[in-house]
């Protein structure tokens, strides 16, 4: 469980330092690395992954889930 805590964790830092840096600033992904425990090139890393997988989201290439309510409810519980 602490690990899924400790991703949590890092996947919040890294969300909330991208909307904090801005792109051009000087030493972008140092500044983002910085909190998250990881160097700059595996932070960029990162990033580039979850680029690739928005790149087909966004014209609508991956179908939305079909959860049944119960199967919602038991992951709640």
């Amino acid at each position: 469980m602490r690990m899924v805590s400790s991703q949590l964790q890092g996947n919040y830092w890294f969300m909330n330092s991208l909307a904090v840096f801005d792109k051009d600033t000087a030493n972008h992904w140092d500044n983002v690395a910085e909190g998250w425990r990881k160097n700059s090139e595996e932070v960029n890393k990162h990033y580039e992954l979850l680029v690739e997988d928005i790149i087909p989201i966004e014209p609508g290439q991956v179908p939305f889930s079909d959860y049944k309510k119960t199967e919602v409810r038991e992951c709640i519980n």
